[in-house]
């Protein structure tokens, strides 16, 4: 049944899902509720083209399908009940803003004789995101008009191509429905008649005729006038692999090691970024250099005269300040219209992907007439040799360190991970010390590990159900965690009987908030240990236990290892490392400087 022609609702609900299914549309999560049945119905009839995913959490639900928009590239959509569900969104809302995930929302509502007068469960939904969306809009009440039909199907195409340019983002859609919901019959006469007369007049491929596939297109700069002169002239100057989450890291990545080695610029690989884990594809990666920047010296010597910023910036803060600090004209390669320089330096935004930039180099390379052509590649300097000569020394430094630690220590699980995961895993790293453990020390390999983030708002909602979003339905994957972000959405384990695949949870179990650890604030007791830090106490086995989930305690490196290469096929599954919060904030604040400290 392509259109469901029981009643008013049913028509103009297929419709909207037909519209997205041809568009390219492949999985919608919806949350239980009694508005949003037309959709529901509706979706659920689209089997096997579109998965239809039942979550009952509705901010689990929102981080879940960011999670799969993640991993696939496509919108993913999510549909909720009318009322506090759609508030419950916001938070991932705001992820898939800031991170640029494309998004689709549809919060379904009572009809607007029904609000403003305490009917129940019924809020104001307009606009409920703020400024947050790409676009948002509320559609019109249901109707089987023709014309009113083509505005269904011309906003969902609006909002389809919205959510992926100019910049991917969400999309919010308030959906109002009259009774009735189910699909039963309409029992009035004159809308009996019209849906009769509608079903005998109807083509469907005329109808959906125009609704084709969109790829959106990169923005792309009119011309070719990039400085590739100024850099080729520079003997200073170095390339920041920043936050990004491509989804061809091959060629992204490959695309960094062609600038680099045509400028030999050094490449300074945050560690969420894939360039760590494609190391094959350059000789210049520079995986240590928040460790090499806590020695001034050193700091001083290695100072930039031009930096080229690929994506977001790092996490580190040592970074962050230096270049702060050394006023260096910078460049960032981005395709999108935002901002991404919080320090406001010297900065020219080129609004172009590194993908294109790199066929660019290419092809000034080897066309010797063309706007971008440029002298010969620049000889190795003693600034490039100096970097890659104190990356060495220091990496060499942090593996034996690491290596000889024996106890359970949470800042080696990161290590260890990016050298033990099968090739090409999936690994979701939460936020707080996770993600900065990774910086300091996840390992320059070929393993093509591809890292998977949220550090658009750098919050630790949805942790867990953004992980198994990007996980359902793609190799075996891995999660870094700490205890207090897998608590924080313990509920996305309620969809496990659903997720086909498999996750394995590395939880740092550390009873507390190790990140606060390091902030000036851990040396006030009170109130540190009950406000900041705030240890829960849980026993994770029995936890897993009550949502069906297999739990194991790791008590070696060695068990460790043995459970992540190779990794189970489908399931869900929590290795549980219990560390010391306190002795490893210490371990970080005397160790961290010390890594450099007499290469000056």
């Amino acid at each position: 049944m392509v259109i469901d022609f029981r009643n008013i609702n049913t028509v103009w609900s297929s419709i909207a899902a037909q519209t997205l299914k041809r568009l390219g549309l492949t999985c919608v999560v919806i949350c239980p509720g009694s508005r949003s049945t037309p959709l529901a119905v509706a979706f659920a009839q689209q089997s096997p083209d579109i998965e239809a995913i039942s979550i009952l959490d509705e901010r689990s639900a929102a981080f879940f399908a960011l999670g799969q928009a993640k991993a696939t590239g496509r919108p993913t959509l999510v549909v909720c009940t009318s009322g506090t569900a759609g508030a419950n969104f916001y938070p991932a809302v705001i992820e898939a803003k800031e991170s640029r995930v494309p998004l689709l929302l549809f919060t379904t509502d009572r009809p607007p004789e029904l609000r403003d007068c305490h009917s129940g469960q019924t809020i104001t939904q307009l606009k409920l995101y703020g400024n947050y969306p790409n676009w948002q809009t509320e559609l019109a009440i249901p109707s089987v008009d023709m014309q009113m039909l083509a505005y269904l199907r011309q906003t969902m195409i609006h909002a389809w191509e919205r959510s992926q340019t100019p910049v991917p983002g969400p999309v919010h859609l308030n959906v109002p429905f009259r009774d009735p919901l189910a699909p039963i019959p309409d029992v009035e006469m004159l809308y009996a008649l019209s849906l009769q007369l509608l079903q005998s007049e109807f083509d469907t491929e005329d109808f959906f005729s125009g609704v084709t596939t969109i790829s959106p297109s990169l923005y792309l700069p009119s011309s070719l006038n990039l400085p590739f002169q100024q850099w080729l002239k520079t003997q200073r100057g170095i390339i920041i692999a920043g936050v990004g989450q491509p989804q061809r890291p091959e060629e992204y990545c490959r695309a960094i090691a062609q600038l680099s080695k045509t400028l030999k610029f050094p490449v300074l690989a945050e560690g969420l970024s894939p360039v760590r884990n494609y190391a094959d594809e350059n000789p210049y990666i520079i995986s240590t250099y928040d460790l090499i920047l806590r020695n001034q010296e050193l700091a001083k010597q290695l100072a930039p005269e031009v930096v080229i910023q690929i994506g977001e910036i790092p996490t580190s803060k040592e970074l962050r300040n230096w270049l702060a600090s050394t006023q260096a004209q910078r460049w960032i390669i981005d395709p999108s219209d935002q901002n991404l320089d919080p320090l406001h330096g010297r900065t020219t935004h080129l609004r172009i992907s590194i993908e294109e930039l790199g066929r660019c180099v290419t092809w000034g390379e080897n066309t010797s007439s063309s706007p971008s052509s440029f002298s010969s590649p620049p000889s190795s300097s003693e600034y490039l040799q100096l970097w890659c000569a104190i990356e060495a020394k220091v990496r060499a430094t942090v593996d034996q360190t690491l290596t000889t630690i024996e106890e359970l220590f949470e800042s080696k699980a990161a290590w260890l991970l990016s050298q033990t995961l099968p090739p090409r895993t999936p690994i979701f790293i939460a936020n707080s010390m996770p993600v900065r453990d990774v910086e300091f020390f996840w390992k320059p390999t070929h393993s093509q590990v591809q890292p998977f983030f949220n550090r658009g708002a750098n919050g630790i909602d949805g942790t867990l159900s953004t992980a198994l979003g990007i996980a359902h339905r793609q190799q075996s994957s891995v999660m870094l965690t700490g205890d207090l972000a897998l608590l924080h959405d313990t509920n996305g384990f309620l969809m496990r009987k659903k997720f086909v695949g498999h996750l394995t949870i590395v939880l740092i179990n550390n009873n507390g908030g190790g990140i606060f650890e390091m902030l000036s604030i851990s040396k006030f007791e009170p109130p540190f240990e009950e406000f900041f830090a705030t240890p829960q106490d849980i026993d994770f086995a029995q936890l897993s236990a009550t949502y069906g989930v297999e739990h194991e305690l790791i008590t070696s490196w060695q068990q460790l290892l043995s459970r992540l290469n190779p990794l189970p096929s489908k399931g869900i599954r929590v290795l549980e490392l219990q560390t010391n919060r306190k002795a490893d904030a210490q371990w970080r604040r005397e160790n961290l400087g010390k890594f450099a400290v007499d290469l000056a």
